[in-house]
Order: structure tokens, then C-alpha cells, then sequence
């Protein structure tokens, strides 16, 4: 009798949304015990670490996660030479997850961000509300002013364009944080004790030619529309900068999804961050590129994109171009990234040949 219960209530347990079709990717130096807190939304997935720093160190992951972890000496391994694209000593690394990954969906999150609760107590599951904004269409060519017009007991308002209500596919959802801010390190200086409390209800569109700061400790995006330009970055050891890996890819995808007619999405979900960096070394890491975004964020602003154009790689060479001829100028770092980015695009189609085609890497050991 207590099996047959048992056997009901597993039966009539819901399947979790794209639980084949989704990976976590997570960045880490660390065991991973913050994935208890996350165990009730996270188990069913599969999910692939990345782990930085030292290769030898140990990594313990709880048991019952169906998990890969990748360390830098399988990252060498795996692309050789073209391995030069890949970040070391900086969270910018988790973008090779992305490349080895052969889901649909990618959800990113850093192992100090835990469950939030929405003002009513309740749980909140990050990872479902990332699928469902992922799911619902974006509306990036005319602002609805009741946010999210897909989202239950919302809708167009009166004067939007019934031609434009059909949306288009969304590529990225871009999720917030409650408690610790994701402030730069002058902020951080003058607002040591602020904390985010406000809890906002809502998801809004990115509009067309509207730049953001996308921050990568709670992104999920659909890996088959935007994937090739979810690259970090050359960040953190060897580097002059860092703390922009996440901000440079997401003024990167932002050109593109313009350019193809993708959305962006940003808003719910929260998460927790539970740990404020030290802003004073934040502040080494960040200073050239306080000063560096002046002239990066106009670059964006202006970058057009030719008709010819026709794919996410493509869109992402033309735009490594640019930067060579453009920032290159600013700096020779930008001569480098620009260099790294075309190295990301070739090491990406080895990993992900055309349907058909025999992949010319083999991916990495399976845990």
C-alpha cells in the first residue's frame, strides 16, 4: 500500500520545465554546499562546473547532482592552442560551459547567490521564472508601459501597435538580486551598508538600441539564438582589467539581438547575494575600465551591423573587427580581445559543428 502511495505521488510529481533541454553552468573556486539551498530546483538538471584557479584543488560537489566539472588543465586539453580565450583566476571562465554545453538553455549562477523569498515568504524559484520569461515572446520595438504583456493578469495596453503584439523570440533573461547590490567599486565605497530590499514585480523588454549592464550571477538565455556571442572576455590573471566580463558580453549581445531581431528581458527573478567583494580590490580590477567604458559604451552605441550579417557568428567577427579598428585605439588590450573573440568563434563551431557535420573536439570527462 505505502509503495503504491509512494509510486502515485511520484507519478503525479510535475516534470520540471526543459529539464532536458537546460544546463546550470557555474563558475566556482569552491566546494559547491550552496547548492543544498538550491537542491529542490536544481537536482532534476544537469549541471557543468567550471572550476578556476589552482586544477589540483578538490571541488566537492553534494551528492545526488548529475554534474560535469571541467578545471583549467581539461580546458587546455579540450581546445589546445585556442584555449588562449578563456579566462583564468576570474568567473569570466564560466563562458566555456556555455561553449561545451549541448542544450538548448543555459541558466548561469555564482556560488554566493542563494534562494530569495518574495514578499509574501514564499521560496522563489529563479530557474522557472528564468524558463518562462525565455519561453514568452519580448517586445523590443515599442514599450508597453504594463511591462510584460504575456504575464498572467497583464496585457497590451491601449495605443500599442497590433502588428508589433506578435513579438519576437526571446534570447535573454536577465535576473536581479536582492541583499547585496551588483555595484561597481566607487559605489561600493561610499554605500558600504546599502542593501537591495525592493522586491519589483515585473519583466521588462530591453527597448531596440537600448544598452544595459549585464551582470552574470543569475542569467539564462537560449543558447541556439545567442550562444556564440555569450563570450566573457579576456579578464582576471594576464589581463588588465576585470569585473567586465559579464558587462562586455552583454553589450556584445545587445548589438546583435538588435541587429537579428531577438529580445532581451530583464526583471524577475531575484536571487539572494550573499557577499559584498572587497570594493578595494574591486577597485584594482575595475579602474582602467571606469575609465576604458567611456569610450566602450559609445562604440556600442554607434556599431551597425551589415545586412549580410546573417548569423550570431557572423554578426560577432564583424563586430571583433570593429573593435580592432575602433577601440584599438583606446587601448592595445582591445587589439587582443578583439583577436580572443575570433579565436571564441572558431573554437565554438569545433564544439558545435553544423548539424551533420562530426565534431573535431571531443567534450570533456563526465563526473
Amino acid at each position: 500500500m505505502a509503495d503504491s502511495a509512494a509510486a502515485a505521488a511520484a507519478a503525479a510529481k510535475p516534470v520540471p520545465l526543459l529539464k532536458d533541454e537546460l544546463d546550470i553552468v557555474i563558475p566556482t573556486i569552491r566546494n559547491l554546499d550552496f547548492l543544498e539551498m538550491w537542491r529542490p530546483f536544481f537536482e532534476p538538471y544537469h549541471l557543468i562546473i567550471v572550476q578556476d584557479g589552482d586544477p589540483s584543488k578538490t571541488i566537492r560537489v553534494p551528492e545526488g547532482f548529475d554534474y560535469e566539472l571541467y578545471n583549467r588543465n581539461d580546458i587546455n586539453k579540450i581546445l589546445g592552442p585556442k584555449a588562449s580565450c578563456i579566462s583564468f583566476k576570474d568567473s569570466a571562465c564560466r563562458c566555456f560551459g556555455y561553449m561545451v554545453s549541448k542544450k538548448k538553455y543555459i541558466y548561469t549562477i555564482d556560488d554566493d547567490c542563494f534562494v530569495a523569498k518574495d514578499p509574501s515568504g514564499k521560496m522563489i524559484n529563479a530557474l522557472q521564472q528564468h524558463i518562462k520569461n525565455l519561453l514568452c515572446p519580448s517586445t523590443p520595438f515599442f514599450f508597453n508601459t504594463l511591462y510584460d504583456p504575456y504575464t498572467e493578469g497583464a496585457d497590451f495596453v491601449r495605443g500599442y501597435p497590433f502588428s508589433l503584439r506578435e513579438g519576437v523570440p526571446t534570447a535573454v533573461s536577465h535576473g536581479l538580486w536582492l541583499n547585496i547590490p551588483d555595484y561597481d567599486a566607487p559605489t561600493q565605497l561610499v554605500k558600504p551598508l546599502e542593501r537591495n530590499q525592493r522586491y519589483v514585480d515585473a519583466v521588462l523588454t530591453i527597448p531596440k538600441g537600448t544598452l544595459f549592464p549585464m551582470c552574470g550571477m543569475n542569467l539564462a538565455f537560449d543558447r541556439e539564438l545567442i550562444g556564440p556571442a555569450m563570450y566573457f572576455g579576456l579578464m582576471g590573471d594576464g589581463q588588465p582589467i576585470g569585473r567586465y566580463d559579464d558587462m562586455w558580453a552583454g553589450w556584445c549581445i545587445k548589438v546583435i539581438c538588435d541587429h537579428m531581431g531577438l529580445g532581451v528581458k530583464t526583471g524577475l527573478p531575484y536571487i539572494w547575494h550573499s557577499k559584498a567583494s572587497n570594493p578595494f580590490v574591486n577597485l584594482r580590477k575595475e579602474y582602467k575600465g571606469i575609465f576604458w567604458q567611456e569610450e566602450i559604451i559609445p562604440f556600442f552605441q554607434s556599431a551597425a551591423l551589415p545586412k549580410d550579417c546573417t548569423t550570431v557568428q557572423k554578426c560577432y567577427i564583424e563586430l571583433s573587427k570593429q573593435v580592432k579598428d575602433k577601440l584599438g585605439k583606446v587601448d592595445p588590450y582591445f587589439d587582443k580581445l578583439a583577436d580572443a573573440m575570433i579565436t571564441w568563434i572558431e573554437a565554438w563551431d569545433e564544439l558545435n559543428p553544423p548539424a551533420g557535420a562530426a565534431a573535431k573536439v571531443p567534450n570533456g570527462k563526465a563526473k
